[in-house]
């Protein structure tokens, strides 16, 4: 079983600084891409995910986090 990548913590950051989606495109530059690939849960660069942080002044788990799916005892 494979780790989950959920950008959650991303979407929660955002709501409490008051930021939506709109500003993010149009106020921060922030890439209409990027914005559809946290919203799909997809992969993002290092770069990428370091340029979020610095963008809204926050650290790495206020962007993303690993859900660890349950082991079956079997």
């Amino acid at each position: 079983m494979s780790d989950i990548i959920s950008y959650a913590p991303f979407w929660t950051t955002l709501k409490e600084k008051g930021i939506t989606q709109y500003q993010l495109i149009n106020n921060y530059n922030f890439s209409t891409g990027t914005l559809d690939t946290l919203r799909k849960n997809n992969s993002i660069t290092m770069k990428t995910l370091e340029d979020i942080c610095i963008m809204l002044d926050c650290e790495i788990w206020d962007v993303v986090e690993i859900i660890k799916p349950e082991k079956n005892n079997e």
